[in-house]
């Protein structure tokens, strides 16, 4: 095995550049920051990025010599959900869960607790083996990057006057308002 120069750099959407060789990585193995791949030719590298990323189906690895290694979302265990997919894609929002959206259906990765709940909201789910490719969030590339709604839960609580906190920001009344579908 021959060890190829390390990644530093991410192409996105492979920046036009043709690639040397592809690694296909599943959902979670997209999300990296140092870690060594293995490409089909045997060869590895490691990729040494200066931040934790999420990769994209069609993004590149720039190696220091120049060559580009393509990122292809590699097959996993999903479920294809049809049925009200506005309803389902409600409920799979509310709980934070990854999605893979199109017209006529809603892939999200293999999970028996949701597999239960949509059969319960009467889905029909199909499990497979699919690259999954799911919405990347409206406040990163790539992933929703957890529970994060852009705004910052910490405050001092070293006053010297009485108070009540009563009328604070309380991150579970936002999560009770949000969670109750609007007429």
């Amino acid at each position: 095995m021959t060890d190829l120069p390390p990644a530093r750099q991410i192409l996105r959407a492979g920046n036009g550049r043709a690639a040397t060789e592809t690694v296909a990585l599943d959902y979670e193995a997209r999300f990296l920051r140092r870690k060594r791949l293995r490409l089909p030719s045997g060869d590895s590298f490691l990729v040494d990025l200066a931040e934790t990323v999420s990769l994209d189906h069609g993004d590149a690895l720039l190696l220091d010599d120049g060559r580009v290694i393509a990122v292809e979302a590699a097959p996993e265990p999903v479920l294809v959900i049809t049925g009200d997919l506005p309803r389902l894609a409600w409920h799979i929002g509310n709980r934070h869960t990854p999605c893979q959206i199109a017209p006529d259906r809603l892939v999200i990765r293999a999970d028996h607790v949701l597999e239960a709940m949509l059969r319960h909201l009467g889905a029909d789910l199909a499990p497979t083996h699919l690259p999954f490719t799911p919405e990347g969030g409206a406040y990163g590339h790539g992933r929703t990057m957890g529970h994060d709604h852009g705004h910052a839960h910490a405050h001092s609580h070293a006053h010297s006057h009485a108070h009540s906190h009563a009328d604070a920001h309380s991150h579970a009344d936002a999560h009770a308002a949000s969670s109750s579908p609007r007429e």
